[in-house]
């Protein structure tokens, strides 16, 4: 489930990120957007985990901004898979890492409050 929940934040989060980029485009087609998505969820399943521990002295010695070159570098690697998906050029892919990731958190945030509903502890004010 967690998978599915990821690719549909992923999905809606390149859409949002190519809607407000020129540079970052799918040839509007949705199977070309879904397939970037799925790559992109698979890449961030499976390969970034295995960067970002590679890169944790980088990381660490560049107070955590290495970190956001590896998100980068997902993207990048998507582009370069997924044959009519365009990450565009280099600021594009920073502003779209910085789009991809808002996304993921307002839908990760919403997600996890549907999870949990209404608490007893929580106080309405």
């Amino acid at each position: 489930m967690e998978i599915l929940l990821r690719y549909a934040g992923n999905l809606a989060a390149l859409w949002v990120a190519s809607e407000i980029f020129d540079e970052m485009t799918y040839g509007d087609s949705f199977a070309v957007l879904a397939i970037a998505a799925l790559v992109f969820t698979i890449v961030n399943w499976i390969v970034k985990p295995i960067l970002a521990i590679l890169s944790i002295p980088i990381i660490i010695l560049t107070f955590g901004i290495a970190y956001f070159a590896v998100n980068m570098l997902m993207l990048v690697l998507t582009d370069w898979v997924v044959g009519d998906f365009e990450a565009g050029s280099f600021w594009t892919v920073v502003g779209a890492t910085i789009v991809v990731w808002f996304v993921n958190v307002v839908i990760g945030a919403f997600v996890r409050d549907v999870r949990v509903g209404p608490r007893a502890d929580r106080q309405m004010y």
